[in-house]
């Protein structure tokens, strides 16, 4: 790392970090002069990743100096990228450390050390995709064991559970009153225990710890017995491997691990500093660029590369430079915000760019809206949406554990190489491809009603818009109230009380945290709203049913942890419990005096709810207007009685504060500083100590899980799960140079635009398949068939699977089925039976096919399988960029027709065999002869870009060329 990489013409600068002499970095902002000022901080990253891997071959001083000249450059040249690290969640990371164990078998056989092999790059594999529901409300439903190994499957046949229900019992000292069995906890505690979810599990209703739900623990029985060859497999790899961590099952999901606990921000390495980057197989992965983390999410054989040691191969992308300014309304969320943001950006094209956010108002935003904002990159299109490191950014890894010596060498070396955004200074802005700005002060907090939920009205219109739904005709929006009435007032006598209602009342409010409400921090609004109400003496009318379902235990800890809870309740707003209820119209009636002042008055009284339905009724039968609203506005409604109520120049309706004034709904609004205080300071903290403790504990199952210890893995010949491939049967020190490929049979001949998805097994095996007979084969029954994705550590049940969809249109049969011709014999076979057929007859093959072959997303198995079928070559009019490489890095080549011929033209039926002749000596883009046995002989071009690729074809791909090396 520490050695200047040759050639580069302004030669890297190797400095100290300042107070920290021992520490190492390239300062990368002194070369190029006044270019690397310019460019964008993402751009930068990759300037420095090409800088610090210049080796000449993978990475080439061109590639540099083409990422430095990024202006003029832009989306005209592929640079390649070496990522600091590799994610991986388990369905992924299978297949990829399959190949690292049968690599060590390999280069063992050939003579070298095993131990030798391991990631090049350090890589986390979290096992997030095991867990199945099995059990729901403490029932089983039939679900054996899908087996393979020495399975148990005789004894996983399960039987329905009869349970009887049951409350579950609080650890209540003062007798049960609640509905759980436990009594109501202290309200002038002001605190409850802090509680995340995979924790011992709170009662929903009164916050108190129970013992763990039968459910739960049936559950998590069933991921271990179900997968256990499974994460033996992982347990070894994370024993055996250098630069490989597992986080175990019941840890949490993949990119909520990867944000939480896994990123670095900066990489040290023997003291030696550089910037965390990251590919991930997990579609969130771009979350981390909230954190100033540049990532993205690729395929399983692109992320198998990188841990090779291979660098991804990217467009040098456009950079949309965002600029955030003014200041965004008091009353608008975390959410108002996000999604405005999100909306903006979709309308500015911005599909196929890296976006960039600059400018005064990116201060404004915490790093959860950060990174929800770049987690929501699929919604706009963007690769990814990057917002450099900053205080902000500081102040959050503060509070996620980064100790002060750390976050001191972090803030000291970004400043020192210029990826650290000075949130105090406009000057010095990078240049962007093109900027869109947005101002913060347009985005306004809405609210959605009164009878569907696509019907937007902004809060500061609410009152004259409700008038104007007085006023109209019965329909979508109106209720037809003739004028005279519009004022009517309905005295009600309630728990002894006289109260008023009126059109526009408020008799529901209802905060449920669903679907776009269930960020935590919006919640977390409405208990600060609702703390500064109660402090300010500011009640809820007694007849009002308010309610308080915070959809999941993390929620209850932001709530919880923050000590808002309390004073939720002390206006009403009781925890229900975890659930759908009042959008779906699970209230309880309203009491009957209020009912009969409704009805007789004709009032349209309203409902306001955090959640995602309001259709006319459904809320209770009396309630005509139902307003969707951010949780903190149905409190404020509530509070306020009304929705006939200007927020911005009327007080609270008649409330009067403990001074005796009038207080105004901007006098008890917590400002967004003040949530993001107690976010980060009271909830995030505590999430984070909790969340390190459980990682480094582990938990007992994975603990107690036995795995072998041995260098090389030891394979169980019966598994239908783990399988050792045959990527590695032609393994030897020296490369055999390219063989002609004579006398090939078209395997397969195919139209355009054939995707991935017809390749690459994927979804549910079918029982008429031929992996299906191979499952039967060993012993299987159709229910425990299980998924191609769960069974992707078996190269057998895989390659059967390649070609198999039933959507696939072979020229040959002509009808859309997973069928061939094998020509020697003139059956009509499976394609995987016809390809073993050739293989047994040392018969090679070839694919034929038209325009864009390979189109869609990436996956490994669509190079993979066609591979372990004996194909040889792709003949086709076109191809898909990524997926030509890919058959490249697997060993097969890419041809590609001259312009203008194909099949047709050249008069091809498919049933000729075909010779291919490769000279000893390849260069890019070569073009080859071809001949057919009918006589016929035509040219194609041999797609292979640069060196590297040829390099890799001639050692018969990525994988058999790094394990080379071990050699």
């Amino acid at each position: 790392l520490i050695s200047p990489p040759p050639g580069i013409p302004y030669q890297p600068v190797i400095e100290a970090l300042g107070s920290h002499p021992q520490k190492k970095f390239y300062n990368v902002s002194k070369l190029g002069g006044t270019k690397y000022d310019t460019l964008p901080y993402s751009i930068r990253v990759l300037f420095e990743s090409s800088v610090r891997n210049c080796d000449g071959f993978l990475v080439k001083e061109t590639d540099a100096m083409n990422i430095l000249d990024w202006k003029t450059k832009q989306n005209n040249v592929e640079v390649p990228f070496c990522p600091a690290r590799v994610v991986l969640q388990d369905f992924t990371g299978i297949p990829a450390m399959v190949d690292f164990a049968a690599m060590r078998e390999a280069v063992r056989n050939a003579g070298g050390d095993p131990v030798k092999v391991n990631p090049a790059c350090p890589a986390d594999l979290t096992v997030d995709h095991s867990l199945q529901i099995d059990f729901n409300k403490c029932a089983i439903q039939n679900a054996p064991n899908p087996g393979g190994g020495d399975s148990q499957r005789a004894a996983t046949k399960l039987s329905p559970l009869k349970v009887q229900p049951r409350k579950l019992p609080c650890r209540s000292q003062t007798g049960c009153k609640g509905p759980c069995g436990a009594a109501e906890p202290s309200r002038s505690s002001g605190q409850f225990s802090a509680q995340i979810e995979n924790t011992p599990i709170l009662c929903p209703f009164h916050l108190q710890p129970v013992p763990e739900p039968e459910t739960v623990l049936k559950n998590q029985e069933m991921e271990f017995g179900r997968n256990r060859e499974r994460l033996q497999f992982f347990k070894w790899s994370s024993k055996v491997f250098k630069n490989i961590s597992v986080i175990p099952p019941e840890t949490g999901m993949a990119h909520q691990v990867n944000l939480e606990y896994l990123s670095r921000v900066v990489f040290e390495v023997k003291d030696f500093l550089y910037p965390d980057s990251v590919v991930g197989t997990d579609s969130h992965t771009t979350m981390l660029n909230g954190l100033g983390i540049l990532g993205w999410g690729v395929g399983g054989i692109e992320t198998e590369a990188v841990m090779l040691g291979m660098p991804l191969t990217l467009t040098l992308p456009e950079v949309v430079g965002c600029e955030l300014t003014g200041t965004a309304s008091p009353l608008a969320t975390s959410i108002d915000i996000v999604l405005s943001i999100t909306k903006q950006l979709r309308q500015a094209d911005v599909a196929g760019k890296f976006v960039e956010f600059f400018g005064s108002g990116v201060s404004q935003l915490s790093v959860a809206d950060r990174t929800t904002i770049a987690n929501m990159c699929p919604e706009y299109g963007a690769i990814l949406s990057f917002f450099p490191v900053d205080n902000v950014t500081l102040r959050h890894l503060k509070h996620t554990g980064f100790d002060k010596a750390r976050l001191e060498v972090i803030e000291a070396y970004l400043k020192a190489v210029k990826l650290f955004r000075n949130d105090e200074s406009s000057s010095g802005e990078p240049e962007y491809s093109q900027v869109v700005q947005i101002s913060l002060s347009s985005i306004v907090p809405y609210v959605s009603g009164p009878k569907r939920s696509q019907d937007r009205v902004a809060v500061n219109n609410m009152k004259s818009d409700f008038q104007a739904c007085l006023n109209e005709k019965s329909g979508v929006k109106g209720f037809q109230i003739a004028a005279e009435k519009q004022n009517d007032v309905v005295p009600v006598q309630y728990e002894g009380n006289e109260y008023q209602l009126s059109h526009g009342c408020v008799v529901v409010a209802a905060v449920i945290s669903c679907t776009n409400n269930c960020n935590p921090s919006v919640m977390l609004a409405a208990g600060l709203l609702a703390k500064k109400a109660v402090e300010a003496g500011l009640v809820v009318k007694p007849y009002i049913r308010t309610s308080l379902s915070p959809g999941s235990g993390m929620v209850t800890h932001y709530l919880s942890s923050s000590g808002v809870l309390p004073y939720l309740s002390k206006l009403g707003f009781e925890v229900v419990g975890y659930g759908c209820s009042t959008c779906v119209g699970n209230t309880a009636p309203l009491p009957e005096a209020i009912r009969n002042a409704i009805k007789q008055g004709d009032i349209v009284a309203c409902g306001v709810l955090s959640g995602t339905k309001n259709f006319e009724g459904r809320l209770c039968d009396c309630v005509r207007a139902n307003y969707l609203a951010s949780p903190p506005l149905v409190v404020a409604y509530a509070i306020a009685g009304t929705v006939r109520i200007d927020f911005e120049t009327e007080p609270l309706g008649n409330c009067i504060g403990i001074d005796g004034k009038s207080i105004y709904l901007r006098d008890i609004w917590p400002t967004r500083k003040e949530l993001h205080t107690v976010e980060e300071e009271c909830v995030i903290s505590s999430m984070f100590k909790e969340l390190k403790e459980r990682m480094e504990k582990g938990n007992k199952r994975w603990n107690l899980l036995e795995a072998p210890e041995s260098t090389l893995f030891p394979w169980d010949l019966k598994s239908t799960y783990i399988r050792c491939p045959s990527f590695f049967d032609k393994l030897a020190k020296e490369p055999v140079p390219p063989q002609p490929i004579e006398n090939a049979h078209v395997l397969l001949y195919l139209g355009d635009s054939v995707t991935t998805d017809h390749i690459s097994p994927a979804g549910s095996i079918a029982r008429s398949s031929a992996a299906a007979k191979y499952l039967t084969n060993k012993g299987l029954t159709p229910r425990e068939f299980n998924s191609y994705g769960a069974r992707r550590g078996n190269d057998a049940v895989m390659t059967r699977g390649t070609f198999a969809n039933i959507k696939l249109l072979n020229k040959f049969i002509g009808k859309p089925a997973p069928k061939t011709i094998h020509f020697p014999s003139g059956q009509t076979l499976d394609v995987f039976e016809a390809a073993e057929l050739y293989q047994k007859e040392g018969i090679p093959v070839i694919i034929l096919a038209g325009k864009k072959y390979g189109l869609g997303s990436s996956r490994d198995w669509a190079a993979k399988g066609p591979f372990l079928l004996g194909v040889k070559a792709v003949l086709a009019e076109s191809y898909e960029k990524v997926h030509r490489s890919q058959l490249i890095g697997i060993g097969i080549a890419p041809l590609q027709f001259l312009p203008g011929e194909n099949p047709t033209t050249l008069g091809l039926t498919g049933r000729e065999q075909f010779s291919i002749l490769f000279p000893q000596e390849l260069s890019p883009g070569m073009t080859l002869d071809i001949k057919t046995s009918t006589g016929k002989a035509f040219s194609a071009v041999a797609l292979f870009e640069n060196a590297m690729e040829l390099t890799l074809y001639k050692y018969g791909g990525s994988l058999n060329f790094v394990a080379r090396r071990f050699l």
